[in-house]
């Protein structure tokens, strides 16, 4: 469980689809999305919201946590155990947040502010252009 802290933004929740991953987490009401079409997140929807650790909260034992790595093995992807869904995970381009997929956060797309497409499928010619 993390040491959550709300800086005064919206409180957000989310997790799996058999509530088995629950989490919070801290930020404005309306959320930057980056959409990437490298393979895994092409082949499972994955819409990405980045969320510093300081402003999230695991509020289910990790234990429910399964965790896949490929490719260089940075990027710590994070599935439930019971039901197979990646609600949220560690990616390599920011070592001090989490992406938060939207579609796992209660009211989902009412929340999108601005969608970005980002070319995954490039990524070490796309990163840099990361913020």
């Amino acid at each position: 469980m993390g040491d959550f802290v709300n800086h005064g933004d919206v409180i957000y929740q989310g997790g799996c689809h058999c509530g088995a991953v629950r989490f919070r987490f801290c930020g404005p009401d309306q959320l930057d999305v980056l959409e990437c079409n490298c393979s895994i997140c092409a082949m499972t929807g994955y819409l990405h919201v980045t969320v510093p650790h300081a402003v999230f909260e695991l509020l289910t034992p990790p234990e429910a946590l399964s965790e896949y790595r490929f490719g260089t093995g940075l990027a710590r992807h994070l599935f439930c155990r019971h039901c197979g869904i990646k609600s949220y995970y560690q990616p390599r381009s920011h070592p001090d947040c989490y992406s938060v997929n939207l579609r796992c956060i209660e009211g989902g797309a009412q929340h999108l502010g601005h969608l970005e497409r980002f070319d995954g499928r490039h990524w070490e010619a796309a990163a840099a252009k990361l913020s």
